[in-house]
């Protein structure tokens, strides 16, 4: 595949980024500062996906887990670029982000959200991903929950 073929549907898929950053913001939240300090604090164990996950899935306010779900499916479209430009500690750094937001969100989106990482990652080798319009289809039950839940 050439440079313009794979330029094109990165270009596409930078563009609905940029969408999806700009249309979601998390709702100010009446946290105390013991919450903000939990939430900033790292946590030594990973969830499994079958524990079961408050209103906000295992993030501790609502904004955590907007802000996080939107950054993470942002960075989902991102992927093939740290991997045609070579950056592959990157690369395996954003699937690692994926997979663990995709066992810490609500179960109202989580197998929404793990659908796309699954396209996201499979789009790093097969391109048709994003030019057929496979990532738009997976992203846009996560974009649903992130218009209805935090706006």
């Amino acid at each position: 595949m050439n440079i313009k073929n794979i330029a094109r549907p990165l270009t596409v898929t930078a563009l609905f980024a940029a969408l999806a950053l700009t249309s979601c913001s998390a709702p100010e939240g009446g946290s105390s500062p013991s919450a903000a300090a939990a939430s900033a604090a790292p946590s030594s164990v990973a969830p499994s996906p079958s524990k079961s996950s408050g209103p906000y899935g295992d993030f501790p306010t609502a904004a955590e887990a907007c802000a996080t779900i939107s950054e993470q499916a942002t960075g989902a479209t991102l992927l093939p670029l740290s991997a045609a430009q070579g950056k592959t500690a990157e690369l395996e750094q954003s699937k690692t982000e994926l997979s663990r937001t995709a066992e810490r969100a609500p179960d109202s989106v989580k197998a929404d959200f793990a659908k796309l990482t699954q396209v996201a990652v499979a789009g790093v080798k097969d391109q048709t991903v994003f030019s057929s319009g496979k990532l738009q289809e997976a992203m846009a039950p996560v974009q649903g929950w992130l218009a209805a839940n935090c706006t």
